[in-house]
């Protein structure tokens, strides 16, 4: 296809992977549980053997982030995914309730189309493949232009694996061409049954409207509130061990530090102490002029990127050893850049009276970032249970915002893919898992004579023993009419109303008599 123009070659290829990729769905659907679980462990231990040089690559690719960040995420998306997910039961019967005599069979989707994002391109590869696999699937995947060669290379060292220890020829495919092209033509792919989106608003919003079920994430803008009773100098400990894990390229990593005018000394103290930043007014203006473009959409050249080239590149002194930039915010929206998502090395801060009042600001901030996470830091528990009511998926406690909800430091599922829920615009408001790949069929045995289903119902009013109802169809319809004229003069705001349901009684009372 060498004479063929790029996108004519993208588009073919897509085909292609698309069709091995149905066709190794069709195949390992028959495996058992032990052959799935064999492969998986194939692929957790070539994730593991691999998760640095693909962490390098991804670095030195993209520019985003950190070597041994990016290398801990991809231990996380496969060996510590895999213990996690290992003994999941996603295949056969999943549940039999013999009370009820229903039995939960599970069955998978198919093939899994996967679009990845430039921000954790290989980690995305080895959690992706590895939820669908588990749940019976083969995966294709779609990368971010600017990550397409570490992305590929993750996506066969997952395939490669996978085949060796079983899979079926295709399980894992990947688009080496990356075009818009390419990813529409999977999108839209009739080999394809579900797609997960990763990455921009735009490409999420595309694959909802691809015709198909779609799993889509919005964006993160975390905001971390320290309340009156957090330990302060744990709570700034965490947060800048999140925020600057990566360089802050996970989108749960907090956006927004918050605390209250009875301990902003102490927090603002440890901050300095700590690594963090504080901005004059000029020098936050001089960032953000950096950070957004068009409004505040984040300037790609900034992302995932350490304190010190962003400081160099607005042209402003920082101390040695700084973590963080800093930015104090007095609201939220236009006007406030730092009040938006900022997937680099920079945070905004704010101050408040008292809880109530961080929790209003909590929801304006949540806005801009609507369903995805939020963290508090408290001993009080009541207020951790007044804060579950915000609008986020993900409400985090003592932890921080990148490893806490990506589920490596907390209980929640390991993943790279976190649902927002339908304020976030997304179908799930978990963290994706193998669950969400999977079909469930119910087997229900009858346990009532569908002859005498009625007759046999002590529940049921209306038996057929010549009871009648109260009144006819036709007085029904009268009690409208009469209702009406008497109130037709003081309610006029009703009469149309009543009108309308009079006539359509009287339609039905005809009906019914055949005329």
């Amino acid at each position: 296809m060498e004479n063929f123009d790029y996108d004519l070659r993208s588009i073919q290829e897509a085909r292609d992977l698309a069709r091995c990729g149905e066709a190794a769905a069709k195949a390992i659907a028959k495996f058992s549980e032990e052959q799935i679980d064999a492969i998986l462990r194939s692929m957790a231990k070539a994730g593991e053997e691999h998760a640095l040089c693909l962490a390098e690559m991804a670095v030195e690719e993209t520019g985003f982030g950190k070597v041994m960040d990016k290398a801990y995420k991809n231990h996380a998306a496969s060996t510590l995914l895999y213990q996690q997910i290992k003994g999941m039961k996603t295949t056969g019967i999943l549940s039999e309730d013999t009370v009820n005599k229903t039995i939960e069979v599970a069955e998978p989707v198919g093939l899994i189309m996967g679009i990845v994002p430039s921000t954790n391109p290989t980690s995305t590869v080895f959690f992706k493949s590895m939820i669908a696999i588990k749940s019976g699937n083969a995966i294709v995947f779609s990368p971010h232009p600017s990550a397409a060669k570490c992305t590929l290379k993750a996506a066969e060292v997952m395939r490669d694996a996978a085949v060796a220890a079983g899979a079926p020829e295709g399980i894992i495919g990947c688009v080496s061409m990356p075009s818009m092209s390419s990813t529409n033509e999977l999108m839209k792919g009739k080999e394809v049954n579900i797609i997960i989106a990763t990455g921009g608003p735009g490409m999420v919003k595309a694959a909802y409207s691809a015709g198909k079920p779609a799993i889509g994430v919005g964006a993160g803008n975390s905001p971390a509130y320290i309340e009156k009773t957090a330990n302060v100098k744990e709570a700034v400990k965490t947060i800048l061990a999140s925020k600057t894990f990566d360089y802050g390229t996970i989108c749960a990593s907090e956006q927004s530090i918050i605390c209250e005018e009875c301990n902003e000394a102490e927090v603002i103290s440890e901050l300095k102490s700590q690594g963090g930043y504080f901005m004059t007014k000029e020098e936050t203006d001089k960032v953000c002029s950096l950070l957004f473009k068009n409004g505040h959409s984040m300037n790609a050249k900034f992302v995932g990127r350490s304190p010190q080239v962003i400081a160099s590149a607005a042209g402003i002194q920082i101390p040695e050893g700084t973590r963080v930039l800093i930015g104090r915010q007095e609201g939220v929206g236009e006007g406030y850049p730092l009040s938006y998502e900022k997937l680099t090395t920079v945070l905004g801060f704010y101050t408040v009276k008292d809880w109530e009042e961080a929790c209003g600001l909590s929801i304006r901030l949540l806005q801009n970032g609507i369903g995805h996470t939020m963290s508090i830091h408290t001993q009080d528990r009541d207020k951790v249970l007044k804060f579950a009511a915000k609008p986020a998926s993900r409400i985090l406690v003592n932890t921080g915002g990148s490893q806490g909800g990506t589920g490596i430091s907390t209980g929640l599922p390991i993943a790279f893919t976190l649902g927002c829920g339908t304020c976030g615009g997304s179908s799930v408001s978990e963290n994706v898992s193998p669950k969400h790949l999977i079909n469930i069929k119910t087997v229900a045995y009858g346990l009532r004579d569908c002859a005498t289903i009625a007759a046999d119902d002590p529940t049921f009013m209306w038996k057929d023993n010549g009871t009648k109802a109260a009144s006819s169809p036709a007085d029904f319809a009268a009690s409208f009419e009469k209702k009406e004229t008497i109130t037709g003069s003081s309610c006029q705001t009703g009469c149309d109303d009543n009108e309308k349901l009079a006539a359509l009684v009287k339609e039905i009372v005809l009906a019914m008599k055949g005329q």
